[in-house]
């Protein structure tokens, strides 16, 4: 059965004088498939705007803001009702789809995925090995379980902490740093998994930390990332397609991670990005909220 979820994502700038706003992009709108359906999708924009949409080169949808009028406050409202369906991998050790470790991918995967393959810092691959050869010991045979293991390295390994500054720490900060947000944990699994010879992207998305665990992850304190955007990553296994890996919740292939749109580098993936023109206009802040909530049903 599905789970019916209600999406309400509210984000507001404020700015001490009226000020005209430039174009802006908005990335919120899930794209449907098997395991996610979008029944409804509603946007509210004030000031006014009209809106143009699009799809970006990885098929994610855009949506452009131009705006009219003046104004000392934007606001921005996405409210979803969804289905979301749990894909069964059915990993099990006697499988008869478990893809082994190492793996090859075909010679038409590989021109496929040739994008997501590559470190993006090729320059961090030193760091980003000697941290992998001190702790990532265990390295099972299947890839599923190779990676699981790699995402519970990390998530054992670091430690999260917010960051309300935009931007995402390369690897090798975060290996330095000892800790991240959950897009600097996504990433460094990303060009983990990319070093192993895996196809990897960023996926943003909402977190539904209600129920988490049901699907085989989250400790006992229970998953962080809920009240905003959330961030984790997708690795492409043979025969089994994309595999959702979550390393700050130690979260895989789990129903609680709704996905809004999937690109190569993490700084492709802003949910609202513009910019404003104003004489002497100063930015007051900006506020972002993420309601997730089940439904019984959908309205």
């Amino acid at each position: 059965m599905p789970r019916i979820m209600r999406i309400l994502h509210r984000t507001e700038y404020r700015y001490d004088r009226l000020v005209s706003l430039n174009p802006h992009r908005l990335m919120l709108r899930p794209r449907d498939g098997h395991d996610l359906w979008v029944d409804d999708a509603l946007l509210t924009i004030r000031p006014r705007a009209e809106l143009r949409w699009s799809f970006d080169t990885f098929g994610n949808s855009i949506a452009v803001a131009t705006f009219a009028d003046a104004t000392d406050s934007l606001l921005i409202e996405s409210e979803l009702f969804l289905r979301r369906y749990v894909t069964d991998f059915s990993f099990k050790p006697d499988g008869a789809h478990i893809c082994p470790f190492p793996f090859d991918y075909t010679d038409e995967e590989r021109r496929d995925l040739h994008p997501y393959l590559g470190l993006q810092f090729p320059e961090d691959a030193d760091i980003l090995d000697q941290w992998l050869e001190a702790n990532f010991v265990d390295r099972p045979g299947g890839a599923f379980h190779f990676l699981h293991s790699l995402s519970d390295s990390i998530h054992r390994s670091l430690t999260y902490s917010s960051r309300d500054e935009m931007g995402t720490q390369t690897a090798a900060e975060t290996i330095f740093r000892g800790l991240g947000t959950c897009r600097d944990f996504a990433f460094l699994f990303m060009e983990a998994s990319r070093r192993f010879g895996f196809a990897a992207r960023f996926v943003t998305g909402y977190l539904n930390d209600l129920n988490a665990g049901r699907d085989g992850a989250a400790d006992a304190e229970g998953p962080v990332g809920g009240g905003a955007t959330h961030a984790w990553a997708d690795v492409f296994v043979p025969g089994e397609g994309w595999i959702e890996f979550d390393p700050t919740n130690r979260i895989t292939a789990g129903g609680e991670l709704v996905r809004v749109a999937t690109t190569r580098t993490p700084s492709q993936a802003s949910p609202v990005s513009g910019s404003y023109v104003g004489a002497g206009a100063v930015f007051l802040g900006l506020t972002v909220s993420v309601d997730v909530s089940e439904a019984e049903r959908l309205p």
